[in-house]
């Protein structure tokens, strides 16, 4: 079993940046990706960006050039740096880790960016 927890989440103004972080802990286990994921009110869950164990990586189109992920394989952390944020990026984003084809999520944090 592995648990995923968030930290980093908050009000910000337009413009600005916020950076996320997400820490798994567990045992016995390889994490192969892990990402983030958001979701707005009444919208569905999209991914935001994902990296694997070999630090490849992939972003939504609406967030490249602002966004950047980054993983500690040794920490088995996941941070994700966002910059020049908009009010269209407000939702809770979660943290996501694959694990042998099982997929685990963290409690979700909010961010909200005020125009």
């Amino acid at each position: 079993q592995v648990q995923l927890v968030e930290s980093g989440g908050g009000l910000v103004q337009a413009g600005g940046s916020l950076r996320l972080s997400c820490a798994a802990s567990g045992s016995g286990f390889s994490i192969n990706s892990m990402g983030w994921y958001r979701q707005a009110p009444g919208k569905q869950r999209d991914l935001v960006a994902r990296i694997t164990s070999g630090g490849s990586t992939i972003y939504a189109d609406s967030v490249k050039g602002r966004f950047t992920i980054s993983r500690d394989n040794a920490k088995d952390t996941v941070a994700l740096q966002m910059n020049s944020l908009k009010p269209e990026d407000t939702a809770v984003y979660y943290c996501k880790a694959t694990v042998s084809l099982r997929h685990y999520w963290g409690q979700g944090t909010q961010v909200t960016v005020s125009s």
